[in-house]
């Protein structure tokens, strides 16, 4: 009988050993995506601030019928404090 309270004791820890290893994993994939988002608010944030100084012109071509579409982007420098 205490052979089968061991074998069920080992079998709980092996699955809180697995369940910390999937936290660990999942941690570290939440670091890695925070890693990409603050490169995409890097790139966002630089092309924002082109924008302000001078004229883009960005151009998109259609999936569906494979025009070209232009769009031209104006602004004017923000005044710093």
């Amino acid at each position: 009988m205490a052979n089968v309270k061991t074998k069920a004791k080992k079998g709980v820890a092996a699955k809180r050993n697995v369940s910390e290893q999937d936290v660990e994993r999942l941690q570290q994939r939440l670091d890695i995506l925070d890693h990409r988002l603050d490169n995409i608010d890097s790139m966002v944030s630089a092309v924002a601030e082109r924008v302000m100084q001078q004229p883009v012109a960005l151009i998109i071509s259609c999936p569906h019928c494979g025009k070209n579409l232009e769009i031209g982007i104006i602004g004017s420098e923000k005044p710093t404090r």
